[in-house]
């Protein structure tokens, strides 16, 4: 089963309106109908299939039929590779745990997280990047709310290289209080 969006769920995919939470959000934007739920599993996590179906009942995503490869012996060696879900190791990067970070940033339309997405997005060193990274989970609780911002901690550890989630392991989630 190939699920795609529907032009329903590019709506709300554009608007942020939908009521849909990051993770089913995340789901739409990689159902491209070339992903089957096997690799959509791998890279969002096991509750993926219950997830695909809930969205197709809702009108956002709408499946096919897998098609089946045109000769087995003609698939390049590259095409088997990507075909071939990431390790957990091999899906880590600063790159991604930014470009996240700076997505969730930029979803809360205050005057604070718009100065600390222009920190992150203008730290050019892996240290000054972690710093602006540290710095905005810290700010995040008084943004929105512990539950969420110990989410964002949650997959930036998971996606983080290893080296990088020392100082965002110690964090606490708790609000400053000035």
């Amino acid at each position: 089963m190939l699920p795609r969006k529907t032009d329903q769920a590019r709506i709300a995919l554009q608007a942020h309106r939908a009521p849909l939470d990051m993770r089913q959000r995340r789901l739409l934007i990689l159902c491209d109908g070339q992903r089957d739920i096997a690799a959509l599993t791998a890279m969002v996590g096991p509750e993926t299939p219950a997830m695909v179906i809930q969205l197709v009942h809702s009108g956002y995503l709408v499946t096919s039929p897998e098609q089946p490869p045109a000769s087995a012996t003609a698939e390049s060696p590259a095409a088997a590779v990507l075909s071939r879900p990431a390790s957990p190791e091999r899906r880590r990067s600063m790159a991604a745990a930014r470009i996240y970070l700076l997505g969730i940033l930029e979803m809360q339309r205050h005057p604070q997280a718009a100065a600390l997405f222009h920190a992150l997005q203008q730290a050019r060193h892996d240290s000054d990047v972690l710093e602006a990274m540290h710095a905005a989970l810290g700010a995040l609780p008084v943004l929105t709310s512990v539950g969420y911002t110990e989410r964002v901690r949650e997959r930036l550890l998971e996606v983080l290289p290893e080296k990088g989630t020392e100082g965002i392991k110690s964090l606490k989630t708790e609000p400053e209080t000035t």
